[in-house]
């Protein structure tokens, strides 16, 4: 994606930002709770996948709703109209 812009260089200099930002007592919790909040995500998506009883590809198929028609406008019953 990104190609030679980003390589191993860049990556050390962002690991050394977040270990300077976080400092090293602190990265451990930060990474246990990225991970239970990766896994609580994909339970609830696979969970929410089950309770609609589709799937991506079904809900991708679907063809898009048609908006309704917009209505006529209203004449006033007094008014004559005018040749």
């Amino acid at each position: 994606m990104f190609g030679n812009a980003f390589g191993w260089p860049h990556l050390i200099i962002i690991l050394a930002i977040v270990l300077l930002l976080f400092g090293a007592p602190k990265l451990p919790a930060l990474a246990k709770s990225i991970a239970q909040s990766m896994k609580i995500f994909r339970t609830e998506v696979k969970t929410g996948d089950a309770a609609d009883g589709t799937t991506n590809a079904a809900a991708a198929a679907a063809p898009p709703a048609t908006p309704a028609a917009p209505a006529a406008p209203a004449v006033a019953p007094d008014a004559d109209p005018k040749p």
